[in-house]
């Protein structure tokens, strides 16, 4: 057991009734174990984050700014070993591990920008009547409860955490019991640079936890990424105390590749949208609509790329795709495999578990895939890909939009004029043009529909945690 929660400054051990066994997927064992956090000590977080709040909204855009720059610098320093625990934990390979990392240092060296900025945002407003003034301030929403899940953690944990700490925001971090130890590095820096003691608290836990912290009425926010059926958990209690929520759901999105493509360009777009991270991402790819003219190029190219991705072991061989990260998700994926096979899904590429110790699965590729299967309408979070054909613009269009989800897209053609026309007309938060997924933190993260309420990264992700305060006085 470790003293593994971050409270008022102080690591703890844990005192609520799950144990939390961490494990390898690759090899399906576990190699560390630790206690949740009782209902008991998720308050005295949410009490301790209380406390330091008065003291840290009024300290100025430079401390802020220099305590953001020091996280950013300590996560370089510890590079490697967060690198390594992202592959052992994750079963990321080592090319994945080292942009998550250089993802969440990024991040915080923005909101340090930001928060240096935050001065020139209080601004006069200009008023129609005559014998008022009036100014805007910009304050911290407050004491926020951030729950962050487990494909890409330490990522989505700087998504929220760097701009709440720019905001001057106070935070209790719920890391996923599926990958708890990384996020322990936050707490560590926090010490190692001198945070003040309840600026930043982690607790860890099951579904115990979350509901505690998400319930708490002493926060004033809460941000949540993860499954939709856990999100709406979340709203409802965030509901209950009429608190502002960020929640960050599901996705089922579609690429769509029209006919004046490159073949293989196409194919190296379309398989990192479905490969990366074993396709355990939100913003997964996994609908593959392609034009007629390039079907029949495309998809047996498609198929022999999926076949010859190597799959193993990232700590002992040199892979392209990794494990799903738990035996829950391995099992999910498996049953999802079964339903095809019910259904008479015609599988070009994969469709199966790899019989091998972890929880590995073959990249898979389904075509001609109903508009009413399972597979082509619930997010799955895996390495499954579905594909449909399409004659015209506007049945991609069509065919894109049809989904309870809106997170992405991305769209393949050599005519930019209308890849650009399909990008406008997507009902998505976020739309790639002849690209993979490269996400920047200065620009916007989130969806539409049944994806999430808000936005994270770039202006949008700091303004996320600020209240607008108006002052008007009257010069009579």
């Amino acid at each position: 057991m470790t003293m593994s929660h971050y409270i008022a400054g102080r690591w703890v051990e844990g005192q609520g009734n799950d144990c939390i066994s961490v494990n390898d997927p690759a090899l399906g064992l576990p190699f560390a174990e630790l206690m949740a956090a009782s209902v008991a000590q998720v308050d005295q977080a949410v009490n301790a984050a209380r406390q330091a709040l008065p003291e840290w909204k009024k300290a100025s855009a430079g401390t802020r700014a220099a305590f953001l720059r020091g996280f950013a610098e300590q996560l370089g320093l510890r590079r490697e070993e967060l690198i390594a625990l992202q592959m052992r934990n994750n079963g990321k390979p080592r090319h994945e591990a080292e942009i998550d990392l250089d993802d969440a240092v990024a991040t915080f060296a923005y909101y340090a920008d930001l928060a240096e900025q935050l001065p020139e945002k209080n601004r006069d407003v200009p008023l129609a009547a005559p014998g008022f003034s009036a100014r805007t301030r910009l304050e911290p929403v407050g004491v926020v409860g951030l729950i962050v899940p487990w494909n890409f953690p330490l990522v989505t944990s700087a998504w929220k955490l760097a701009p709440a700490l720019a905001a001057g925001c106070t935070v209790v971090l719920k890391p996923s019991e599926v990958t708890p130890l990384i996020e322990q590095a936050y707490g560590q820096i926090a010490d190692k640079l001198g945070l003040p003691a309840g600026v930043l608290n982690i607790v860890n836990g099951k579904a115990e936890t979350g509901a505690a912290l998400s319930s708490h009425n002493g926060l004033d926010k809460l941000s949540f990424t993860g499954s939709n059926s856990v999100g709406s958990q979340v709203m409802r209690s965030a509901s209950a105390q009429c608190r502002p929520v960020t929640l960050e759901l599901g996705g089922k999105s579609a690429i769509v590749v029209f006919d004046d493509c490159d073949v293989d360009q196409a194919v190296e777009w379309i398989v990192a949208g479905i490969t990366w991270n074993a396709g355990q991402m939100c913003s997964a790819t996994s609908r593959l609509l392609v034009q007629d003219g390039i079907a029949d190029a495309l998809l047996p190219r498609l198929q022999q790329a999926l076949e010859n991705l190597r799959v193993g072991n990232p700590l002992t061989e040199e892979v392209d795709m990794g494990p799903l990260t738990s035996q829950a998700q391995w099992l999910k994926v498996a049953s999802y495999f079964a339903t095809a096979r019910e259904e008479g899904l015609e599988c070009l590429a994969g469709g199966k578990t790899l019989d091998r110790d972890g929880w590995f699965v073959s990249p898979t590729l389904y075509i001609e895939v109903p508009e009413d299967s399972r597979l082509w309408t619930e997010e799955i979070f895996g390495p499954v890909l579905c594909a449909r054909r399409f004659s015209t613009e506007e049945q991609a269009i069509a065919q894109a939009n049809d989904s309870r989800f809106g997170l992405v897209a991305t769209v393949c053609s050599t005519d930019l004029e209308r890849a650009e026309r399909v990008a406008d007309a997507l009902e998505v938060g976020h739309v790639w043009i002849n690209s993979v997924q490269a996400v920047f933190v200065e620009t916007s993260w989130g969806g539409t529909k049944g994806s999430g309420i808000g936005r994270e990264l770039g202006p949008w992700g700091l303004s996320a945690y600020q209240s607008v305060k108006h002052v008007t006085r009257c010069l009579g």
